[in-house]
């Protein structure tokens, strides 16, 4: 009954993704950026749904099985630079009409640079990304569905087949369907995860409370309160020092230059659309510890310190707590998010390679359909390198996400600070970029790896931002562009511009809740046994007061305006 169900719901949301989508344009830039015609309802859980998957649900659950909340830094952070793309970059991204990120290096730098930054992004994508949400995706549906028990067969082949189920499927997806096919599969599966993500920590604190919500609700809340705070220790997964650092770095990378995840805003049929659909993503993201956090917190209360591997801690929490019914429609979600990351990844992966190393290089003049070919096959190559490396993660320590962000830091840290100096500079050159990225790996490489730091790997990452930043600028002075960059003024999207009038309020707000639940998970809030009565009146006289000095403002703006004509 489980596979069936499980099976139903998976074609069933294929199936509705290709009526979808079955008439759309053919053209290059209908496969890569969906016509440029995605709504904000569709962005925004394309980009949640594209960032969350089993790497998260498995990994960070790990995390706060293990330790506490401190994790919650990697997610619920997101949403500064979901505010800033919304605000300032997006509006940047969509007037140039970039197809890629590295468009905009090309237009900035030059094409030595933005080729050097795909093929950075290309490695990032096939050796890290990709097999990350294919090993804890196949992780979790080993565990799920005892895949070793119904086979017969060892934990590592099952582990390799998973993988290979997965990844052909997903394939399928991305590699066919372009960026609307995995859009709309994004949207159609974002609605069943949050269902099906919610039903875990409610069904485990029945389980917890002996069939009682509200007694499993007090347990956790009374019981072992040290694990209920967001601000870690120096022994921590994430010391607290760190959410200032290197961790804010890497999220500015993940959600303002990550093509997986800006493709989408991308194709956005407007600005506003693409705002509404930012700013979207960032509220769903501030309640994403209910899906990522709470489940390993009650596996912690339930299994203690039994489980041998600290990833198996929210599989196993799932077989034991949910009912053998919802089981498949569980498993449905679950493929879904796998999918999702999958198919965004492979479909942004070849978008680059075609873009950004294949059409400059090898043939200006390409056809639409046949680069579309090209797309095709650089996605299915990359797709089967990635279910190679996929099942060799097991072999990795201290938890997959943690694994995952260490590698991270090979090339998010530089493409950030590239598009940061791009932006705020206008004479440093390409060369002198491309000097920095070289020194950034090198240096980070020799950091982490060789002489094995005794600091934490995330101020490693800080610290060399700032390298980054002050070596760009020092090498900017003696190589300096011949002619000082200048943004275009023109349009050259063909999109509406306009900015959705409220994007400024749902930014503060956001701003606002996430220093919210910061305060919530906290010694003043939950991990120090207190009730959040005070703190809620608190922020929401603080939300009142900031929506009325916005208003004021943007009257007072729009009176000045007025005079002037």
């Amino acid at each position: 009954m489980t596979f069936f169900t499980f099976v139903l719901i998976t074609a069933l949301i294929a199936f509705i993704s290709w009526l979808k989508t079955k008439d759309e344009d053919s053209s290059a830039q209908g496969y890569f950026l969906a016509g440029r015609g995605l709504s904000a309802t569709v962005i925004g859980f394309s980009m949640v749904l594209t960032s969350l998957s089993t790497e998260q649900l498995v990994g960070v659950n790990a995390s706060s099985y293990i330790s506490n909340f401190s994790i919650i830094a990697w997610t619920v952070q997101s949403v500064v630079p979901l505010c800033v793309l919304a605000l300032f970059l997006l509006p940047r991204y969509l007037k140039g009409g970039f197809t890629t990120i590295p468009e905009f290096f090309e237009e900035r730098y030059d094409k030595q640079t933005r080729q050097i930054m795909s093929l950075l992004f290309l490695v990032a994508y096939t050796f890290v990304m990709i097999p990350g949400a294919l090993y804890s995706g196949a992780i979790a549906f080993t565990q799920i569905f005892d895949v070793t028990g119904m086979f017969g067969v060892s934990f590592n082949t099952a582990l390799w087949g998973v993988v290979w189920l997965i990844g052909i499927i997903g394939g399928i997806y991305a590699i066919f369907g372009g960026l609307k096919a995995v859009a709309v599969s994004d949207t159609l599966n974002g609605f069943a995860l949050i269902i099906g993500g919610t039903m875990i920590p409610f069904f485990a604190l029945k389980f917890l409370g002996n069939g009682s919500l509200p007694k499993g609700v007090d347990i956790v809340t009374s019981a072992h309160i040290e694990k209920l705070t967001a601000w870690g220790a120096a022994n921590d997964p994430v010391p607290w020092t760190t959410i200032f650092t290197g961790i804010l770095i890497v999220n500015f990378f993940y959600w303002t230059t990550n093509q997986a995840i800006i493709q989408r805003s991308l194709a956005a049929k407007s600005l506003a659309e693409g705002q509404k659909g930012i700013l979207y993503a960032g509220v769903f993201l501030l309640f994403l510890p209910v899906l990522l956090n709470v489940p390993g917190l009650i596996s912690f209360h339930i299994f203690g310190n039994s489980l041998g591997n600290i990833d198996l801690a929210y599989p196993t929490l799932v077989s034991k707590v949910l009912p053998k019914p919802l089981l498949g429609f569980f498993t449905a979600c679950l493929f879904g998010a796998i999918l999702s990351t999958f198919n965004s990844f492979i479909n942004s992966a070849a978008t680059l390679f075609c873009y950004d190393i294949y059409k400059p290089i090898f043939n200006k003049k390409i056809s639409d359909e046949d680069l579309i070919k090209v797309a095709k096959i650089a996605g299915t190559i990359i797709a089967i390198v990635s279910m190679i490396i996929a099942p060799l993660l097991q072999y990795g320590t201290g938890g997959l996400f943690l694994l995952l962000k260490r590698f991270a830091g090979f090339f998010n840290i530089p493409i950030v600070a590239l598009v940061a100096v791009g932006f705020l500079n206008k004479t440093v050159s390409g060369k002198a970029a491309r000097i920095t990225v070289l020194l950034h790996v090198l240096l980070y490489f020799s950091l982490v790896w060789i002489f094995k730091v005794k600091i934490n790997f995330v101020h490693v990452m800080g610290g060399l931002f700032v390298f980054d930043i002050v070596t760009m600028f020092v090498l900017g002075g003696i190589f300096k562009r011949e002619n000082p960059y200048v943004p275009s003024v023109k349009n050259k999207s063909d999109v509406d511009l306009t900015n959705w009038k409220y994007a400024k309020e749902a930014s503060a707000l956001l701003i606002l809740g996430l220093c919210y639940l910061y305060c919530i998970l906290s010694p003043i809030g939950l991990a120090g046994g207190n009730s959040l009565t005070r703190i809620t009146m608190i922020f929401a006289v603080l939300a009142l007061i900031l929506i009325a000095g916005l208003n004021i403002r943007k009257k007072k703006t729009s009176k000045v305006i007025c005079e002037e004509y």
